[in-house]
């Protein structure tokens, strides 16, 4: 709750919370019923996931979902006639249903007695203790869950034009006419491909050889069809040579890695080239907080900081990226706190996430890349989307699936599922391999049928080792 403060006084905390990202949801349920807490936020409380990232992004490609098979509807025998996109009403849905969210947890820290919600920027002047505006506030432990932004790459001209980060573009009053995509990972290629769906003429410009480029070749190679079969222009190896203000947008002029160079012209420019930490403003040096060369604040197995008594959750550690990683971050923070026998560690989490296209794809554990540059005797299986029979029922039958064994140990260490319910599937391996079981337990299990799941004990039977 908000309450009425003494600016000539230091206000005291048994807990100090600096942020309302998603780990504060879990930090408050699980700190003790009896303690004093402070929550501190400067922008829109519930962070980037409620505001500019999870929420209304997939509020957004439902939409573009939607109309996307509408479109298609024929393929199932259906007839509906002209598909027509109202922008307007489909970003008005977006910010409703993130306000919801938005609103609810303001609502819920506003009315909690043993919370009370301050709101400013925070700066440290000293160890667990900051300034905000006029307030001077001490924790007993302080948790630091400030997030990160859109990072601005080094393209002369850039900062002369009115560029978007995703929140910049979900906050427009109608959808862009001609998207350009500066960065072909995961927020660009949602987007790219949900706005394109909506009518907008997308583009796309990545830096490196392929896009998704974390993921194993054939894998980023199949998402680049998928975009590419939708309408969306893609370019790799181009890297920005200057943005210029033009009449009713942007011009970006780019140069590939052949020499050759082009201009493109945009209603908009999105900027999605990574993220850099919140922490150049927080005063970390008063705090003795240490960070890295990038800026993340930097922390041990347990989400401990350099500063006694300080934690670091969520993005602003560099540990993850992703919601459930920072969920996972305040079990971690709980469990230290309560010095619980078995405690979870941030060297236990196994990669999880998903790209969230349409199809998905889920992604969880090691890439075959990943595990042959570690020194690991692999076999690998695939399995194309197109001769799964749920796939074909649902006349979806874009993507593959790969599953990767450790060749020694027999067990499954990395799954990549792109394709019809893929970000499901990355569970399903998650959870499964929680177990500590080989794959031949997998291969016994019976699962249920016709299900795009069911399809993985056999794809098992065509393990391979690699290389021959």
């Amino acid at each position: 709750m908000s309450e009425p403060h003494d600016a000539t006084a230091t206000e005291r905390y048994d807990h100090l919370l600096i942020g309302t990202g998603q780990a504060t949801g879990t930090l408050l349920a699980g700190l003790p019923r009896d303690a004093d807490v402070c929550v501190i936020e400067g922008a829109q409380v519930g962070g980037s996931c409620v505001n500019y990232g999870c929420t209304p992004t997939k509020t957004l490609i439902a939409s573009a979902k939607a109309a996307h098979h509408a479109r298609r509807s024929e393929t199932y025998g259906v007839r509906t006639g002209t598909v027509e996109v109202d922008g307007p009403a489909v970003l008005r849905r977006v910010d409703r249903v993130r306000s919801e969210s938005r609103e609810g947890l303001t609502r819920f820290l506003e009315t909690t007695d043993r919370f009370t919600l301050v709101r400013g920027w925070a700066r440290f002047v000293g160890p667990r203790r900051v300034r905000v505006g006029d307030r001077t506030i001490e924790g007993g432990t302080v948790h630091l869950n400030v997030g990160t932004r859109a990072r601005a790459p080094e393209v002369p001209g850039l900062e002369d034009v009115p560029w978007l980060d995703s929140r910049g573009l979900l906050d427009l009053p109608d959808l862009p006419e001609r998207l350009i995509v500066l960065g072909g990972s995961y927020v660009g290629l949602e987007m790219a491909q949900a706005y394109a769906r909506l009518g907008t003429r997308v583009l796309v410009l990545e830096a490196g050889p392929r896009v998704a480029s974390r993921e194993d070749p054939e894998i980023s190679d199949a998402v680049r069809d998928v975009l590419e079969g939708e309408g969306v222009e893609i370019r790799t190896g181009v890297r920005p040579t200057r943005a210029e203000a033009a009449a009713d947008g942007v011009r970006l002029r780019w140069r590939a890695d052949d020499g050759t160079g082009e201009d493109a012209f945009g209603t908009h420019l999105l900027v999605a080239v990574g993220r850099v930490p919140h922490t150049a403003e927080l005063g970390l040096d008063a705090a003795g907080v240490e960070v890295d060369e990038r800026g993340f604040v930097t922390v041990d197995a347990r989400c401990r900081t350099s500063a006694d008594g300080v934690y670091a959750l969520g993005d602003v550690n560099g540990r993850g990226a992703f919601t459930h990683t920072a969920v996972h971050d305040a079990e971690i923070v709980l469990d230290d706190l309560r010095g619980a026998a078995s405690a979870r560690t941030l060297d236990d989490r196994t990669t999880i996430y998903a790209l969230f296209t349409d199809p998905p794809l889920g992604r969880w554990g090691l890439t075959e890349t990943q595990a042959v540059e570690a020194g690991r005797r692999v076999k690998v299986a695939t399995k194309a989307m197109a001769k799964v029979a749920r796939a074909k029922e649902e006349g979806r039958t874009e993507g593959t699936i790969k599953l990767v064994v450790d060749a020694d140990t027999d067990r499954l260490i990395g799954t990549a599922t792109f394709g019809l319910h893929g970000d499901e599937l990355a569970n399903l391996f998650a959870a499964f391999a929680a177990g500590d079981r080989p794959w031949t337990a997998l291969r016994r299990t019976v699962l249920v049928h016709p299900t795009v799941g069911e399809l993985v004990p056999w794809i098992l039977d065509d393990l391979e080792v690699r290389p021959d």
